[in-house]
């Protein structure tokens, strides 16, 4: 059986149990974290390579002749150079719809706090308004009741799927857009359609040249006021700038998201910045976690162990 290497490990955590994948290999050595110069020294005796996040360029592939598999611990594969691997005879596989109850469950969480207002609620009661009100609760922040409203999802595959299901079941009208880029071959109505009746878009599409900026001002402007937005796929889908404008100027209801542009954002970003100053928004921003439950990442070990096996078997 061949040889393989994790380049970063820590992005599964330490409580993940990686004995599927160590029974489909020889040996398994395992590396916390790793630069592209040391992915190079460590995969020199390798031929299976499993990776999330650390990028393999085509300098890097060069240097491992003996490298024949590239097993992602993810779906994107924006970090390996797929022309130089398959010039090279290297078999890249990803691993998909993992995390798919544990990404529909952070979108239905965003949407239910954003709907509530969540966020403006807790930043009344940290400054002392409940306490002070001459009422026995506070509705200064009028909330949203999801049931009949129109949701308007882009992006129909499994993750897509499975959050317009749960929609569903709070009695939410499920709409799901054409394809970015492909309206005119598409039966499903266009977005720019679809945004002026809809009270909640939620995304779930690839982030590419078509779908980059999907939202931006000119499509703010077309929608409610009151619409609640919510990113769950990958930063820059979301002009993340125009919408806080938006929420400034109360021409969006709310906006949820879970990825940026950049990440981590070491650089930071006004998002964070308005969090950080404790804006009065509607606004929510979590760490890229959405599919961080323990079933989800031990699933992504399941499947890369099904990756190797179905490569060994080819």
């Amino acid at each position: 059986m061949p040889n393989a290497v994790i380049l970063d490990a820590e992005s599964l955590g330490p409580d993940i149990d990686l004995t599927t994948v160590r029974d489909q290999v020889d040996h398994l050595t395992v590396y916390v974290q790793s630069s592209t110069p040391e992915a190079r020294e460590r995969l020199a005796d390798a031929e299976i390579a499993i990776v999330n996040k650390v990028v393999l360029d085509a300098k890097a592939l060069a240097a491992l002749p003996k490298l024949s598999l590239i097993c992602v611990l993810a779906t994107g594969l924006n970090n390996i150079d797929l022309e130089a691997a398959k010039a090279q005879g290297v078999t890249v596989k990803n691993v998909s719809a993992y995390g798919t109850a544990s990404v529909s469950q952070h979108t239905l969480m965003l949407m239910l706090a954003l709907a509530n207002r969540l966020p403006r609620y807790q930043r009344a009661i940290a400054e002392g308004e409940w306490q002070q009100s001459e009422f026995f609760c506070l509705q200064q922040h009028p909330t949203l009741q999801l049931t009949g409203k129109n949701l308007v999802m882009v992006g129909q595959g499994e993750l897509g799927s499975e959050v317009a299901r749960l929609a569903e079941a709070f009695g939410m009208n499920v709409i799901f857009a054409a394809r970015p880029g492909n309206e005119a071959n598409d039966k499903r109505p266009p977005l720019d359609e679809l945004l002026p009746s809809a009270d909640v878009v939620s995304l779930h599409c690839p982030l590419n040249e078509t779908t980059r900026h999907l939202i931006n001002q000119e499509r703010l402007d077309r929608a409610k006021s009151s619409l609640l937005l919510i990113n769950c796929a990958r930063g820059g889908i979301i002009d993340e700038d125009a919408a806080l404008t938006a929420l400034r100027n109360n021409t969006l209801g709310g906006l949820g998201v879970d990825v940026l542009p950049s990440e981590p954002p070491r650089g930071g970003h006004a998002l964070l910045d308005a969090l950080s100053q404790g804006e009065a928004l509607n606004l929510i921003v979590t760490p890229h976690n959405a599919w961080i439950t323990p079933e989800a990442r031990q699933n992504i070990v399941k499947l890369t162990a099904d990756n190797i096996r179905a490569w060994q078997s080819a």
